[in-house]
């Protein structure tokens, strides 16, 4: 008898382990995207002209009335692979299959939604000196920011005195109804739009202002004067105002989908750029099913620096996101100027608040009955939310109150409206741009002024308020601090990784805006606007990403480890106040631009490093594999030590506390190598974390020459219970080196 033959025996492996035709999992075989990693040493057929051919007769040999298509080939350069939309069925019946090493489920990520280059200490087009001189602006580099698109026409992307387009480039511009091929230009040097997973989920696209505002804060050209509705006036300018960009839609309206992400990285990688901007996030999952981490790796793996946004979940802890140690996380910090308008309320109590509104404003002088929409009768959670329709006329006409929606209260006739953080969003202000008189308070005035409204006697005079707008103001104090919303660590794949690893400005941004959408973004608002103002970690992230952009132009040899070492270890840690936040709040503080430009030592990394790190982080090899596209043997010596000593520029480990006289002890093994002066000699000074004992081995450096590496080893002897942090600095009279140093003990589950 005729043995069975693989493909029958494979079939009864397969549906001996699907689910049961009576089991609940089985009632409902829905597709769903798929994200498909390809063996990176799996050749093609010789059979197929071409990589989708090979892959689209993968998806032939699924069981199916018609075979599934490709939404998405990636060419290898970033991510080798395909993406697909499968049911759970076939899903199983591919990943048997030789050549596939892995399916990714393709997640829906959002965005993280000047004065900035002055507070950073840039400049201007005609100093003389410093960072932008250094680097001619940035002129020969490509900065591709992946987010919704951009408005090319903006006066922030002119070409005015810009040299050729550098001969290194291959990217090209797409060519829609929309979008003529034509609005490509010495400045804008590239735009695709990737959207079959996002339609193969929802359907039609669309899009807002949001890429245009990040992409003119990565690498705006100088525009004077540049307003928002009369706020912020001044001189606009990107961080590197001559670098050209290269703009990747891959967000939509419903948000940005892994499958289109990962196309953006691949082309990106493709095309030439330089420097990868990625203001857009989700929740963290482990490395080998994070697209976004996979796509930063191959691209990293190409000399290209990448920075993403931290994410807005603040001030909460573990709410960090894009947490992968070769990504720049980039958290949202404050600058010294906002935008006042108080709230005075008719007990003459002044609340404190934050607008950006330019209209008809309230008299002066004048008072007016202030409501809260959640005490209006009938429905009051649907009031207090501000839904559709949901606040009476009646109630609110005439009035200012106390709600969520500007355009709903206009809409009920309302004069004017008070925005009130809620408990977890703390006491940070927001300036947005309002279509009525209206201002944001803290959770804690909110509450102050609910109170007010509520403790009025029938017989007493009914509650009232006005709102004082006072425009501009500059010089805040205390600045730069960390903005509430801001992400916050722990890491939460990598403990052992700081993260974020620096803040930049995020507060109250101005910044490029399209004609198509209004400032406040409702559809209702018919205003227009050259330039916006908008918060967000979305707007602390290009500002590095320019900034990559000027130190890889001063600094052509260096890595993107390099380069992040180099903003890390010069970051500064103090507001104007003399005052400093946590490391978890800020990493390893705020940028310092000038001062990265010479960093005397840096914590340099290679591909092989990082798997390093992930043998040591417990990962498989084939999950290792499906990161880094690398064959990985986490055998012997790639196994000694622990994911702490990647050489990383700051310090961080967890002690699990089984007993109150447990002994423990770490040690952290770094090398550092001299970009600085030929001979120099640097000392360590190391300020251990609140009683604990540090030491570090040896206590001083000496560099004969540029490009020469040294090595020390730091050892820590932690107490107590909680987080607890200090930092060593290298210094050789010029420079200081500061690596942040973060011991955590917590109790076992």
């Amino acid at each position: 008898m005729a043995s069975p033959s693989p493909l029958f025996l494979l079939l009864i492996l397969l549906f001996s382990i699907l689910p049961s035709p009576t089991s609940p999992s089985s009632i409902n075989d829905t597709p769903s995207t798929y994200i498909v990693s390809v063996h990176p040493d799996a050749v093609k057929p010789s059979i197929f002209p071409t990589h989708s051919h090979w892959y689209q007769s993968s998806l032939s040999s699924l069981l199916s009335p018609s075979p599934p298509l490709l939404i998405h080939t990636y060419t290898g350069a970033a991510f080798h692979g395909f993406s697909v939309k499968l049911s759970p069925t076939q899903a199983l019946l591919l990943r048997a299959q030789p050549h596939v090493l892995s399916l990714l489920p393709d997640r829906l990520r959002r965005l993280h939604t000047t004065r900035s280059p002055h507070f950073l200490g840039l400049g201007t087009s005609t100093d003389s000196a410093g960072l932008l001189k250094d680097s001619d602006f940035g002129s020969d580099l490509v900065v591709a920011v992946l987010d919704t698109g951009i408005s090319p026409d903006r006066q922030s992307f002119h070409v005015r005195d810009l040299p050729p387009v550098p001969t290194k480039w291959k990217g090209s511009c797409v060519n829609t109804p929309d979008f003529p091929s034509s609005s490509c230009n010495r400045k804008l040097v590239g735009a695709k739009f990737f959207c079959a997973g996002y339609e193969a989920t929802n359907g039609k696209r669309d899009s807002d202002g949001h890429g245009t505002h990040t992409a003119s804060i990565a690498a705006g050209r100088y525009v004077y004067p540049a307003s928002t509705l009369g706020y912020a006036r001044g001189l606009a300018a990107g961080m590197a105002p001559k670098a050209r960009l290269a703009v990747y839609k891959v967000c939509w309206t419903a948000g940005c989908y892994d499958s289109d992400i990962l196309a953006a990285f691949d082309a990106a990688v493709a095309d030439g750029v330089d420097v990868i901007s990625l203001s857009v996030g989700g929740v963290v999952v482990p490395y080998y099913l994070d697209a976004i981490a996979i796509g930063a790796f191959g691209a990293m793996d190409r000399g290209i620096f990448v920075s993403a946004s931290a994410g807005n979940g603040g001030p909460g802890a573990l709410t960090v996101t894009n947490v992968a140690p070769w990504v720049t996380t980039v958290g949202a910090g404050t600058l010294d100027r906002d935008f006042p308008a108080d709230v005075k309320l008719g007990n003459g109590k002044v609340i404190p608040g934050m607008s950006v509104y330019s209209g008809p404003g309230l008299a002066p002088g004048k008072t007016y009955p202030l409501v809260y929409a959640g005490t209006q009768a009938g429905d009051g959670y649907s009031s207090s939310l501000c839904l559709e329709g949901s606040l009476d006329p009646k109630f609110v006409a005439g009035k200012i109150v106390i709600a969520a929606k500007g355009e709903v209260v206009k809409k009920a006739g309302g004069i004017g409206m008070i925005l009130a953080n809620g408990v977890f969003d703390g006491e940070g202000l927001v300036a947005d741009c309002h279509v009525l008189p209206a201002t944001a308070v803290g959770a804690t005035s909110g509450e102050e002024i609910r109170r007010y409204i509520s403790s009025a006697k029938p017989n007493s005079p009914p509650p009232t308020a006005t709102i004082v707008f006072k425009g501009t103001r500059l010089g805040v104090k205390p600045a730069p601090v960390v903005a509430s919303f801001s992400a916050r660590g722990p890491n939460p794949e990598s403990p052992e990784i700081l993260k974020p690893d620096l803040v930049a400005p995020g507060l109250n941004i101005l910044a490029a805006w399209p004609d198509k959408v209004s400032p406040s973004g409702i559809p209702s608002d018919h205003r227009t606007t050259e330039f916006n103002i908008l918060s967000g970690t979305s707007m602390a992230c290009p500002h590095v990403s320019g900034l990559a952009a000027l130190l890889k132009a001063a600094h052509p040899e260096w890595s993107p480890a390099a380069i992040k070492s180099a903003f890390m270890t010069t970051a500064y840690t103090v507001d104007n106040r003399g005052n400093s936040s946590t490391v978890m709040d800020f990493g390893s503080g705020h940028v310092h631009p000038q001062k990265a430009m010479d960093p005397g030592l840096v914590y340099d990394l290679t591909t092989f490093d990082y798997v390093d790190f992930l043998c040591n982080s417990n990962y498989t090899e084939q999950n290792i594999k499906v990161v880094t596209r690398k064959n990985a043997d986490c055998s012997g010596a790639r196994r000694a030590g622990h994911s702490g000593n990647l050489n990383y520029p700051s310090m961080a480990v967890v002690f699990q506390q089984y007993g109150i006289k447990q002994k423990m002890s770490t040690h952290f093994i770094r090398t550092v190598t001299n970009v600085g002066d030929g001979e120099s000699v640097y000392s360590a000074r190391v300020v251990a974390p609140a009683g604990m004992a540090a030491t570090v081995k040896p206590e001083k450096l000496v560099f004969r020459r540029v490009g020469q590496k040294l090595n020390f080893l730091a050892k820590l002897a932690p107490g107590g219970s909680v987080m607890k942090s200090g930092f060593i600095v290298w210094s050789d009279g010029k420079h200081n080196v500061t690596s942040p140093i973060v011991v955590t003990l917590q109790q076992p589950l």
